[in-house]
Parts: C-alpha cells; sequence; structure tokens
C-alpha cells in the first residue's frame, strides 16, 4: 500500500512520515519547504520513502497508484501564516482542491489535517465536533481559519457529490521534537527562553487556556482515523487544560531555569480557552492520548538542548 503524505517534511508529517514506514507503508512526501525542512526526514533510509518537492497548489500528477492521501501541507503557527497569509488560504483553497482531485483520481482514501482554530475563541467549552466556532474571518487569525474551514468544506462536498472516501481531523495544540524553536509557538517559545536564561513572555495576565498533546499520540490518533470508517470531523487532541501562567511555571521547574516571567498584550483575536472534547475519538478509535505533560515535555526539552548545544 501507497501513502502520500502532503506537509511531510514538516513537524507532524514527519512523524506521520515515520509511522507509516513503520507500519510497513510505501510512503511519498511532498513539501514545498516553505515552512517544512529537509532536517527533519534526512535520518529516513528506507527504500519505501521517496521525497518530492512540490507545491500542492498547483496540481499533482503520479503514474503510480496511492491508496492513503493525507492533506498535511499548510503553515501552521501564528508567525508563519502571519507573515504567509496568501499562500496560507490558497493551500487550504486550492492545495485541498487539487489533493482531492488526486484522491478521486487514484480512489485513494483521503484524510484533511484540519484544526481547532475552526473553532475561533470558542464560546463553549470543551468543544466537541458539533460546535460551529466563533472565527473572526477577517482578523489576522483569519487567513488560517477560514483557509481550513473551507478546506473542510470543500473535503465534504468531494465525499457527498463525487463519493471520495475522506476523513477530516481537527487537531489540537501538539507539540514535541522537530518543532521549530522559533515558530511563535507556546512550547517551542517557553522553552527556548527558559534554556537560554530569556525572560519568558506571557500575552495576556495568563489565564488563557491550551491543553496540550504529545506527537507520538496525535500521529496515532490521525493514523486510527485514515483507517476508521468514520467521515465526519474529529478531535485529536489532549483535553487536560492548564492556564499558560501554570504552564510557563511547569516549564521552569522542568528546564531548572531562573527566567523571569513577564507580561505583554494579548494578540488580537487569541483565543481564551483551547480544549478538546475527545469523546468521539474514544469511541470510535479506541483512542486517547498517553503521554503525561511532564514526560512529553521532558522529551521536547531534550530535542531542543540538542539545538542550542550543537
Amino acid at each position: 500500500m501507497k501513502a502520500l503524505v502532503t506537509g511531510g517534511a514538516g513537524f507532524l508529517g514527519s512523524h506521520l512520515c515515520d509511522l507509516l514506514l513503520e507500519k510497513g507503508y510505501e510512503v511519498l512526501c511532498v513539501d514545498n519547504l516553505i515552512t517544512g525542512d529537509m532536517h527533519n526526514i534526512a535520518h529516513i533510509k528506507s527504500d519505501k520513502f521517496s521525497y518530492m518537492r512540490h507545491d500542492v497548489t498547483k496540481p499533482l500528477y503520479l503514474d503510480e497508484t496511492i491508496d492513503f492521501l493525507f492533506h498535511l501541507a499548510s503553515p501552521a503557527s501564528p508567525i508563519d501564516y502571519l507573515e504567509l497569509p496568501i499562500q496560507t488560504l490558497k493551500v487550504g483553497a486550492l492545495g485541498t482542491h487539487n489533493m482531492l482531485g488526486l484522491a478521486k483520481e487514484h480512489r485513494a482514501r483521503f484524510l484533511l489535517a484540519s484544526t481547532s482554530e475552526v473553532y475561533g475563541d470558542p464560546l463553549v467549552n470543551p468543544q466537541s465536533e458539533e460546535y460551529w466556532g466563533n472565527v473572526n474571518p477577517i482578523g489576522p487569525r483569519g487567513v488560517y481559519d477560514e483557509a481550513k474551514r473551507y478546506a473542510e468544506a470543500i473535503t465534504m462536498a468531494y465525499h457527498r457529490y463525487h463519493g471520495v472516501n475522506t476523513r477530516v481531523v481537527r487537531i489540537f495544540n501538539t507539540y514535541g521534537p522537530r518543532m521549530r524553536l522559533n515558530d511563535g509557538r507556546v512550547v517551542p517559545n517557553f522553552i527556548g527562553q527558559a534554556l537560554r536564561g530569556e525572560d519568558i513572555t506571557v500575552y495576556g495576565d495568563g489565564s488563557q487556556t491550551r491543553s496540550f498533546c504529545y506527537v507520538s499520540d496525535e500521529i496515532e490518533g490521525i493514523y486510527r482515523l485514515m483507517m476508521s470508517d468514520y467521515s465526519l470531523p474529529v478531535n485529536i487532541g489532549n483535553p487536560e487544560e492548564c492556564t499558560i501562567l501554570e504552564f510557563a511555571k511547569i516549564i521552569l521547574h522542568i528546564t531548572g531555569s531562573s527566567s523571569k516571567i513577564v507580561f505583554k498584550p494579548l494578540p488580537v483575536d487569541d483565543p481564551k480557552q483551547r480544549r478538546p472534547d475527545i469523546k468521539k475519538a474514544m469511541k470510535l478509535l479506541g483512542w486517547k492520548p498517553e503521554f503525561s505533560l511532564e514526560k512529553g515535555l521532558k522529551e521536547t526539552i531534550k530535542y531542543f538542548k540538542g539545538i542550542l548545544e550543537s
């Protein structure tokens, strides 16, 4: 069986390539390296793995048959999609359209990597798949939020109109090795600042909440969803919630850093709450996260220490 992974040289994509290879799949990794990095797949030596540099906003034609298409390509951190707003919208719209067309042509099963950001700044907590969200379509984050909401809509249209076998995963905050230190998300931000002895910057008063899922748990959930027979969106994330201020203190404790916590204004449209309802994933997929926050952070801190010391 052959799987294509768009965004395969990214943080999540590279871990997904690893899992698929472990399970015996042939894997074609497609990435244009706008935010991906060849270092993330440099360790892969398998003759079942191949890489193609390609921008999925342009059509892709393949001679060989593919059986599964995991569409993960997209800038995913606030720094990236604020610097690359047009590219973010295009990969959500044109890229998803092209990959759905490719899946239709090959009769491949298709999985869209969507996001908890489709819920916007939610008015309910936790967020279940039935919640329609509270999104500002013209705010600075709207380029990512609406790209993913459109991607979900066209995925379901291809499923209903063309009969494409589709899956939609809503990914909540995920962390682990191969994140970029400078990608602007809270985990690499806080760890990098703590390891360098810099002030840890908390936005707002730190009372906003997040939940953090370790990367191996997230990838296992994504794989199980692809292998299921469920076509509607499913949340995959860790429901254990903590405030950003609490999280900063956890990072200080694990790293032993003497960094001070400083406060800065909250960015526009920054969500106040982010916590998945995972009852559907537990029931349909038999999935729930296994890594504790402390265990996952220790692995991630070890990875970032290696980067800073190299």
